[in-house]
């Protein structure tokens, strides 16, 4: 374990900008991450990553010691859509994990990509390698993972930065009456359902953009365009406005669960690639079971 400690003296800043000008082999996202985790203390209490720093406030960045974990490294196929020295893009199946976490160490994504790549960007940890953002297990498809540093940081400056293009397709519950909207409301771990999120007005700033695609007897198709990345953000965001995604084992009626996983697709994915230096756009088509139950709604209808 390694602390780092200042004193913070000058004109009031956020605490990550702060720590970011102080540690330069780190990003502002891996600030805010370690900020969030509770790996940071100003005056020995947990503050957020917008907190205004005071004149003589005592800060404390503390490392802990890498991964010592060995993932295992699984033969498990990949859709793989673009790879090249610096990156892979694949298209992820619904019911996979992407990262190994406490229970759940083997069939993830991490460990089919450390197979199939050898090697990953080590930015957050062995648990995490390589990866930059990620979707909900019952969430299928694109996701890009790194495989250096340097593209691991230009990448999650794009995703700190709201660059990246990102859009999905779901099938909400219920029929939305209008055709665009944007769903503006802070999310944050539900304080009762410490296993969910929630709409908190404490919570980080989380926007999404919705357009219905076609309107069925009892759902909606829509396309959804995120502007924020808040961990289960489209899921919360829906089931706020009343529209649940179909098949949401947690947000959505339990009538619509399937075996299969929640109606909810990463259909777009588009990013600046830094070696290449040109922008790199992605499609990944509906999933064979999302598409049979589009052609069960339409034949309700």
């Amino acid at each position: 374990m390694k602390n780092y400690e200042f004193l913070f003296e000058g004109t009031p800043n956020r605490l990550d900008k702060f720590l970011v000008a102080q540690i330069s082999d780190m990003t502002r996202t891996q600030i805010q991450l370690l900020i969030e985790d509770g790996n940071v203390t100003v005056n020995n209490q947990e503050k957020k990553a917008n907190y205004q720093l005071k004149p003589n406030d005592h800060v404390v960045l503390t490392l802990k010691e890498p991964e010592t974990t060995n993932v295992l490294h699984q033969d498990i196929p990949l859709d793989i859509y673009y790879e090249d020295s610096d990156l892979i893009v694949v298209n992820k199946p619904s019911g996979m994990v992407v990262h190994p976490a406490a229970g759940n160490k083997e069939n993830t994504l991490v460990n089919a990509l450390l197979y199939h790549c050898k090697d990953l960007s080590g930015i957050n940890g062995t648990l995490r390698a390589g990866i930059v953002h990620r979707i909900d297990k019952d969430t299928s498809g694109l996701l890009v993972a790194c495989k250096n540093d340097f593209t691991h940081k230009h990448l999650s400056k794009q995703f700190a930065e709201k660059t990246v293009k990102r859009e999905y397709i779901a099938i909400c519950c219920g029929v939305i009456p209008h055709n665009v909207g944007l769903v503006d409301a802070p999310i944050a771990r539900d304080p009762e359902k410490r296993q969910q999120m929630g709409i908190v007005s404490s919570g980080k700033k989380a926007i999404t953009h919705f357009q219905v695609i076609e309107r069925f007897k009892h759902h909606t198709l829509v396309k959804l365009v995120l502007e924020t990345g808040r961990t289960h953000q489209i899921r919360v965001h829906m089931k706020y406005i009343g529209y649940p995604i179909c098949g949401d084992p947690i947000y959505g009626p339990r009538s619509e669960v399937v075996p299969e996983g929640q109606y909810l697709h990463a259909k777009s994915l588009g990013f600046y690639h830094p070696r290449l230096q040109k922008m790199l756009e992605f499609e990944a088509p509906l999933p064979a079971f999302f598409q049979k139950k589009l052609n069960e709604l339409s034949e309700e209808s």
